[in-house]
């Protein structure tokens, strides 16, 4: 984890505000929920948000000068979803971008999904047939059902709750978290010894 300050020549566009639910919550870990100093900035002239934190960066128009918002929360309540978008990111996440045939981890560029039973078999395209695998076991299964080549995912295929997807999502922090992030990232992790 990359905690840094953030001086007063730190380029605008490395200002960017942690965006919290009502309840203090990050609307998500993995991505995590962001916005630009632009959007950061709208928000709060419509009225949409509270200020939590602020860089020691101020920006001036004509008429104002304002510290840039690091943290905000909503002052409406966002509910969560139940059940998470069947995307390739949250597919790559529940598998934890490891090939579910070899085992190794990938980066997201090198990854592809499978069918395990494949399409002309009538395979569906759903979070129970669907996992994530590298080019090289992707091409090697090809069009086969596991059972004719011998290759079986390393964990059943299933459908994940966002509350196990936002878990794995707070283990890949972003590469720029600001101090005054810190508190709320963390603040409702198991605390271990």
């Amino acid at each position: 984890m990359n905690i840094v300050t953030t001086p007063l020549d730190i380029p605008l566009e490395r200002c960017h505000a942690l965006i919290l639910n009502a309840d203090f919550r990050p609307l998500s870990y993995f991505p995590l929920s962001v916005w630009s100093w632009q959007d950061a900035v709208k928000a709060i002239f419509r009225g949409s948000v509270s200020v939590v934190h602020e860089y020691e960066r101020i920006v001036r128009s004509p008429e104002l000068e304002m510290n840039l918002p690091s943290v905000l929360a909503l002052k409406e309540y966002v509910p969560t979803t139940r059940s998470p978008a069947f995307t390739r990111f949250n597919l790559f996440l529940r598998d934890k971008w490891r090939c579910q045939y070899c085992g190794d981890n990938f980066q997201t560029h090198d990854l592809t999904f499978d069918h395990v039973v494949p399409r002309s078999k009538g395979g569906l395209t759903n979070w129970e047939n669907i996992v994530a695998a590298c080019q090289c076991c992707n091409t090697k299964k090809g069009n086969k059902m596991p059972a004719d080549i011998g290759m079986y995912p390393l964990v059943k295929p299933r459908q994940p709750s966002i509350y196990e997807l936002q878990d794995r999502g707070r283990r890949f922090p972003p590469n720029f978290l600001h101090e005054s992030w810190e508190d709320f990232l963390y603040w409702d992790a198991d605390l271990t010894e």
